[in-house]
């Protein structure tokens, strides 16, 4: 530590996690009950202070990884949250992050271990200080993007149906989109590739599998700019 700027107070700084996960036609949010003051006991967003030798960003990796045992997370930083009175314990600033993953990637042990679990974003409790507007934030953000960024594919496993797909945008827009009018989109989308094999688990008449081309998406991109 240096010995200047100690004319002024000093504030902690931490990340909060925002988890998306997505199962059975629903978005879903992973949260914990607090194990520690002030606050025991009440739903909260997972989520740590950021230490002095790291970025904000690699607090939040650090955190994610903690708790999903994932890397390579989808993540995008949802905005700062610095309320003098959020925190009744200290004067703590909160960078929020929003992170999506497949929930059948979280190994369930994990959940066991944290004290975690998935909850229905439409059911989601009364959480912690501010969280509940951290997550409202994360929402929006995703809303405007998954028109724009390929946003859904993290959330589906690497070999999905079309109807599997709808779900998620659904899910997230929190609406009912045209099928028909979905399907042609989504068809004329070059980095999002049919494959020969059929779904027959959660399809009946065996639907056509899809999945991501990254490399595809990612020359599109370049190409654009």
């Amino acid at each position: 530590m240096t010995i200047y700027y100690n004319e002024h107070s000093k504030v902690f700084v931490s990340v909060d996690c925002i988890i998306f996960g997505f199962e059975d036609k629903k978005l879903k949010l992973l949260l914990g009950k607090r194990n520690m003051d002030p606050g025991r006991g009440e739903w909260s967003l997972y989520g740590g202070f950021v230490e002095e030798d790291e970025s904000l960003d690699d607090a939040a990796n650090r955190v994610l990884y903690q708790l999903t045992g994932l890397k390579d997370i989808y993540m995008k930083q949802v905005g700062a949250f610095g309320a003098v009175d959020r925190d009744p314990g200290e004067r703590v600033i909160s960078i929020a992050y929003c992170a999506l993953i497949n929930v059948k990637d979280y190994d369930k042990h994990l959940l066991e271990e944290h004290e975690v679990e998935w909850v229905n974003l439409e059911d989601m409790p009364k959480l912690y200080s501010d969280h509940n507007d951290m997550v409202k934030k994360a929402i929006t953000l995703l809303r405007r993007r998954i028109s724009s960024e390929p946003l859904s594919f993290n959330l589906l496993p690497d070999l999905f149906t079309l109807t599997q797909l709808q779900h998620v945008y659904e899910a997230i827009l929190g609406e009912a989109i045209d099928k028909r009018n979905f399907r042609k989109r989504i068809k004329a989308i070059e980095y999002i590739e049919k494959t020969d094999l059929i779904d027959k688990v959660t399809s009946k008449r065996g639907a056509a599998l899809y999945r991501f081309n990254k490399e595809a998406y990612l020359e599109d991109s370049i190409f654009k700019l």
